[in-house]
């Protein structure tokens, strides 16, 4: 018997041959995924160690039709009942859950190791859940939900169509400003964020961006008849902000200064290399438009005894 994390395992009725008990593994004790496993009952939602008894299987969760423990033998899991219908954006694509945990525990500064304590499963286990194509358990998405101080909606991408902040309002929240090194923290090294300008046509635009942070410069790539582009040779306003919708907390920070267009050839070349991500919004976009903060300022909203 050899199983990989992730997958089932399936004890059967010794006279009927349906399955009785069930749970995922999320626990291995040898390289090669022999017995025995650390598994997470379905109907109690505890952990064991687990040493298979001949009314055991393993369902892997990718197998060749026909196939238990990767054997020739028959089938003899129940067949499993058919997700229920429903609209596209309520069934997340295989490995996007993994995905939005692996980015929402780096973005915090968490080790797998930690994040793993906080979860209560293995490290093993929460790097099969980001890296594979792998379902979560309801239970599973909880703990993950609750280690990393979100909602299970979130990390299966529900709202995602819709306005952050639509929680409720902390009971006694509390606003501050933030220092100017604050700030500068916040802004990191690159992101998305918004640029207020004055269009060509004279009315206000905000426009998304994505920016780069360079010798406290924030800079962004756009085409020269863009949007964007109307901002060089004035002062404009840029802003970038995190929603924790799950806390219903947050900050912002706004910089203001002149905006100017990058011309020096070398300077072009350091800043597309150094570029973290390609603009999302596609296209030709090889015009780097530079703001020097005149101003930097923000704040934070929080619980009052934090």
């Amino acid at each position: 018997m050899h199983a990989h994390l992730g997958d089932q395992l399936v004890i059967e009725s010794p006279t009927t041959g349906a399955a009785r008990r069930d749970g995922e593994i999320v626990g291995l004790h040898h390289p090669d995924g022999t017995p025995p496993y650390d598994v997470r009952w379905s109907d109690t939602d505890e952990v064991t160690l687990v040493f298979p008894g001949p009314d055991a299987h393993i369902r892997h969760l990718e197998h060749e039709p026909g196939t238990t423990d990767g054997t020739s033998q028959p089938q003899t899991a129940p067949a499993q009942a058919s997700p229920p219908a429903g609209p596209p954006t309520t069934t997340p694509r295989p490995g996007d859950i993994g995905r939005r945990v692996a980015a929402e525990r780096r973005r915090q500064r968490l080790s797998r190791e930690e994040m793993a304590r906080r979860a209560r499963m293995s490290p093993e286990y929460l790097a099969y859940v980001e890296e594979r194509p792998a379902d979560p358990s309801v239970a599973t998405l909880i703990r993950l939900a609750h280690a990393l101080g979100t909602t299970v909606g979130s990390l299966r991408g529900g709202g995602g169509d819709l306005p952050p902040g639509q929680g409720h309002a902390l009971l006694q929240p509390r606003l501050r400003d933030l220092t100017p090194a604050e700030c500068r923290t916040l802004l990191s090294t690159h992101g998305v964020g918004r640029i207020a300008i004055t269009a060509s046509d004279g009315r206000p635009a905000v426009v998304p961006v994505n920016y780069e942070v360079v010798d406290e410069a924030i800079v962004f790539r756009t085409a020269p008849d863009s949007v964007p582009a109307a901002s060089v040779g004035t002062d404009v306003a840029f802003e970038v902000d995190h929603v924790d919708e799950a806390l219903s907390r947050g900050w912002s920070v706004l910089a203001v200064g002149p905006a100017s267009v990058v011309t020096d050839p070398d300077a072009i070349r350091a800043l597309s290399r150094g570029a973290h991500t390609t603009p999302w919004a596609g296209g030709e976009r090889e015009m780097w438009v530079s703001l020097r903060p005149v101003t930097l300022t923000g704040r934070r909203i929080t619980a009052a005894d934090r």
